[in-house]
């Protein structure tokens, strides 16, 4: 993956002790197979549907886990989750109702999400679980004492379906406290069809290619990218895969740990870099201070509207642009497909996030309801529901709706060990998971003035020193 096809380790922030060493082949194995699946996938071939099925069609009645009768029970989850992504979450939480009888409440939460939880604790109204998306968020949530240790039956359930790597991102100091529920592939870029077709334009493999693809499109009337500014973490996001691929993963571990400075010549190259695309006139939809103003789930939804001219061509974001997707008219695999993210080096990058469930309330239907959510049971409902991937490898393919979601969803599994971590979820959240401030700010207003590379670099190595404290 990057510039060397290595990949090193796993990293979090510098208080999370957790490290996974990885191979060189195996890295450079995983990223080959995620270019490959992702592009076949999306090809729309009349062959892909669905010949990677396991287990016919019997998910809906499947029962691996054992759940105790919890009638009367009362349990609160919490996650940042909205729209389409929050309504089916809340079937898979509606199943574990019918399983046991206890009666499951959404509660929605704001980013970021240790500072809605500190609020809640403070007020003496801790939600029983919490959906947390960054493993520097589950350090804090014990570091303050909030998190609970997860029971046998809930470590047990992860042992069978979950590999050691996924595992281990859960643990702190080696005590399993977090149940990875929810994957996500974010090195995807998902483009508009019939567009693509109107303007003669091609997948790009390479970052030349995507700024060609870019000027094609543009030439034929449409805008290249939409990019929801709104919410800065899809700029960090756009940030991380051209660095991890141009810098490569030495570097990319070492910006992770804050072991170098932001003021680094490999930063400002990933920003000029960046600048191609983001400061070049009327490739982004709206402007910089339209795109500011675009929350995520409507950069999806504008690139997929408006039949052949809609507001952009192509948006960059993660396997859960499906669920978005879902909400226009368009299809996936036909009128909405996807490439890798390009390489910029010699080797496109892989980037993979995630959700974990974290218990704030112990109790025997808190432990129940996490031993769910580590099954193959829950995973297959959210599967099924589409803009959803699994790190729980014993969730069949065939439990995912589309052919385009299976060979994801297989990449994802069958790299085992072998992934790399969103950078600002390993960072302290008031660098790297907070709005209007550290990363998420400095990005929204390099976006607004993408010739201030110096500048960008100045005050994120301020905002990261201050955050680390280094």
């Amino acid at each position: 993956m990057r510039r060397t096809s290595r990949i090193i380790r796993i990293r979090r922030s510098p208080d999370d002790h957790v490290t996974t060493p990885l191979t060189r082949r195996t890295a450079a194995v995983l990223a080959a197979g995620v270019l490959a699946v992702s592009l076949t996938a999306c090809g729309g071939g009349d062959d892909d549907s669905g010949d990677d099925d396991k287990g016919g069609g019997t998910e809906e009645t499947r029962t691996t886990v054992t759940l105790p009768k919890l009638d009367g029970a009362r349990l609160q989850v919490a996650a940042v989750w909205t729209g389409a992504e929050q309504a089916n979450f809340k079937k898979v939480l509606a199943e574990f109702e019918k399983r046991t009888g206890a009666k499951v409440t959404f509660v929605p939460a704001q980013d970021p999400i240790i500072n809605f939880l500190g609020s809640k604790i403070a007020g003496g109204a801790p939600p029983d679980v919490a959906l947390l998306p960054q493993p520097g968020a589950i350090k804090q949530a014990v570091d303050k004492k909030w998190a609970k240790p997860l029971g046998a039956e809930a470590r047990a359930e992860l042992a069978e379906n979950y590999s050691q790597g996924w595992q281990d991102i859960g643990k702190v100091d080696g005590e399993q406290y977090g149940v990875y529920y929810k994957a996500a592939n974010k090195s995807l870029i998902w483009y508009n069809t019939q567009v693509f077709e109107n303007a003669g334009a091609s997948e790009p493999k390479t970052w030349d290619e995507l700024l060609t693809t870019a000027q094609t499109v543009y030439d034929s009337g449409v805008t290249p990218f939409s990019v929801g500014g709104a919410e800065g973490w899809t700029l960090t996001d756009w940030f991380e895969n051209v660095y991890l691929s141009q810098a490569g993963p030495e570097k990319y571990d070492q910006l992770a740990g804050h072991e170098i400075k932001w003021t680094d010549p490999s930063v400002k190259e990933a920003l000029t870099t960046l600048a191609e695309i983001w400061g070049k006139k009327d490739y982004v939809a709206g402007g910089a201070n339209g795109a500011l103003q675009t929350g995520f789930p409507e950069s999806v939804t504008q690139t997929f509207t408006g039949g052949d001219q809609p507001k952009a061509a192509m948006v960059y974001e993660g396997d859960f642009v499906q669920v978005n997707i879902g909400e226009t008219e368009a299809e996936v695999g036909t009128d909405a497909k996807v490439f890798p993210f390009p390489a910029v080096g010699d080797t496109a990058p892989v980037v993979s996030g995630g959700d974990a469930a974290v218990i704030l309330k112990d109790s025997e239907a808190a432990q129940a309801l996490v031993t769910f959510l580590a099954s193959p049971d829950a995973a297959i409902v959210h599967a099924k529901l589409g803009g959803y991937l699994s790190p729980n490898k014993n969730v069949p393919d065939s439990a995912y709706p589309n052919a385009v979601q299976q060979k994801m969803a297989k990449a994802l599994v069958d790299a085992g060990d072998d992934f790399r971590f969103d950078m600002s979820d390993q960072a302290p959240q008031a660098f790297g998971g907070t709005p209007g401030k550290g990363e998420w700010k400095a990005l929204q207003d390099f976006l607004k003035n993408p010739r201030d590379v110096a500048g960008t670099q100045e005050r994120l190595e301020a905002d990261a020193a201050a955050a680390y404290g280094n």
